[in-house]
């Protein structure tokens, strides 16, 4: 098969990766820009122009969308949906995923356990938000925040409150979530792959820190998950119609809790601390569903 890999960066862990399991199973595998991929949209013929030629003959599509690009990337992906290409996430799904607020939305009807969260339009009555919470320590996120970046942990009211101020005064979209104590600065990354959990650990904050992300100097090593917290991912995926998920669990005392799912989790930290071949399972899924 022609499968594309829609990445900014060709020498990105996670494309090397996704290229070296592709070639492995005698695909070829070709990196696309999607930023500078032009959309020809006429009548019955959609195509898209690459580097002065039309991408043709392509099986299969495994987006790696950053969030800065989400409008035009999801609109490439969606443009080789026009074109009968099977895509490894789907355009609407992508959009879904980034979409914080309207995650949780989802993922709250559907019965999954999260964090309560506040959303407001700016609202003055930063008090009331705080209690709606339970108070400080609480999390305060941006909305358009990514891999921990807008995202900041207010240890008391007074904090909360000036935090808050802040970002209504710059008319910054904020959720306020409450602090899960006992999660101890650690959460779970859980990879789903076609519907199977193919990969789980467990990522621990460095001290002083609350935000577990790796590259934020947290740490990773491989866990097993208990039948609540793989159900938990599971369904998330699911729900968000995801074909390839990175969902992110709190243990609390309540449960796993959903922090996030994401759309192109990162491989790098989940193929160290497991020792497993996830690109590998990507492109089977690939090879699965792929006409």
């Amino acid at each position: 098969m022609k499968i594309v890999i829609l990445s900014r960066n060709p020498n990105l862990y996670s494309t090397k990766s996704l290229v070296r399991a592709g070639k492995k199973r005698n695909h070829e595998m070709l990196v696309v820009d999607h930023t500078k991929c032009d959309i020809i949209i006429e009548k019955k013929k959609p195509a898209i122009m690459y580097k002065h030629d039309l991408l043709t003959n392509i099986d299969a599509v495994i987006p790696r969308i950053g969030a800065s690009v989400t409008f035009y990337g999801t609109a490439v992906v969606r443009q080789f949906e026009m074109m009968k290409v099977f895509t490894a996430v789907e355009s609407q799904a992508l959009m879904r995923s980034r979409d914080k607020l309207r995650s949780l939305q989802v993922l709250s009807r559907a019965g999954l356990g999260l964090p309560k969260t506040v959303f407001t339009n700016y609202s003055k009555d930063v008090k009331d938000i705080i209690k709606s919470v339970g108070g400080s320590p609480l999390v305060i996120k941006l909305l358009e925040g990514t891999q921990g970046l807008g995202v900041v942990l207010a240890e008391n009211d007074n904090a909360a409150e000036s935090v808050l101020e802040a970002f209504n005064g710059l008319k910054a979209r904020v959720i306020v979530q409450e602090f899960i104590k006992e999660a101890k600065g650690a959460d779970l990354r859980v990879f789903v792959v076609d519907g199977v959990v193919v990969g789980a650990m467990k990522r621990q904050a460095k001290s002083g820190e609350f935000r577990s992300n790796l590259h934020r100097g947290g740490t990773a090593e491989i866990i097993e998950l208990t039948p609540d917290e793989e159900n938990a991912a599971l369904k998330a995926a699911r729900i968000m119609g995801l074909g390839i998920a990175g969902v992110d669990i709190l243990q609390s005392a309540r449960g796993p809790l959903i922090l996030e799912v994401n759309s192109s989790p990162g491989l790098e930290g989940i193929e160290s601390a497991t020792g497993k071949d996830i690109a590998k399972k990507i492109i089977h899924y690939i090879e699965r569903h792929a006409e």
